[in-house]
């Protein structure tokens, strides 16, 4: 059963650098494979710098849009499920890798002034003005929610400010992680309301094709999902 560390680029994920591997699989979001060379997976997106991209060694992964596209298709796509790292890299990890835990460490979509990436400073590519991040918040609650009908426990080992809603938990606590309870008629309704306004995109690219998708209706959608965890 695997419990996968999900390593993003804030600060204190050099933090990681010394813990002892009591997760099965390192899953290295962009920069972050930087932090240690042990990492099992490292994901990034098409428009990810070249010279940031690392050499896999034996039994080393790298994945791209050609792999977690298709996985995050599986799970709604990205207009529903939030085109940011964090979660395109927790969707193809439920798609493919079918863990028991997934770990969020440094993924917490906070940017207070001053140092905003471990290496300095980047982007804060999460506060964009994008019709998929207009509820950051409810985007990890439905995250949590598909994950728990895979029997998949989304938790967070930051101790900071987050965005995400997943429960906190510690590195030698993982493996008594189990899915975060909610509520099971309102997830119903809102992946119903998610059928009927079929926001699908198969390429991925939903920035093409704005004009299809109604702001009011993926903010109401969002509320369906705030409230799945009330």
């Amino acid at each position: 059963m695997t419990v996968v560390l999900m390593l993003g680029s804030a600060p204190m994920a050099l933090q990681a650098v010394g813990w002892p591997r009591r997760f099965d699989t390192l899953l290295a979001i962009n920069n972050a494979h930087r932090i240690r060379p042990d990492w099992d997976y490292a994901i990034y997106p098409w428009d990810f710098p070249p010279d940031r991209i690392p050499t896999p060694r034996p039994g080393q992964t790298l994945i791209t849009e050609t792999d977690f596209v298709p996985a995050q298709n599986a799970h709604g796509g990205f207009v529903y499920a939030g085109a940011t790292m964090a979660y395109t890299a927790a969707y193809w990890a439920l798609h493919t890798l079918r863990p028991r835990v997934i770990a969020a460490f440094g993924c917490d979509m906070h940017y207070p002034p001053g140092q905003t990436h471990f290496y300095g400073q980047g982007t804060p590519d999460p506060l964009r003005a994008d019709i998929t991040l207009r509820s950051l918040e409810a985007k990890s609650v439905r995250l949590m929610a598909l994950a728990a009908r895979q029997g998949c426990a989304m938790v967070n080992l930051s101790s900071g400010p987050s965005r995400l809603l997943f429960p906190r938990t510690t590195l030698a606590d993982l493996l008594a992680a189990k899915p975060h309870p909610l509520d099971a008629a309102k997830v119903e309704a809102a992946l119903t309301r998610e059928a009927a306004l079929n926001y699908q995109t198969p390429t991925g690219r939903y920035w093409e094709d704005l004009p299809r998708y109604d702001i009011a209706e993926i903010d109401a959608l969002d509320a369906l999902w705030l409230a799945c965890a009330e």
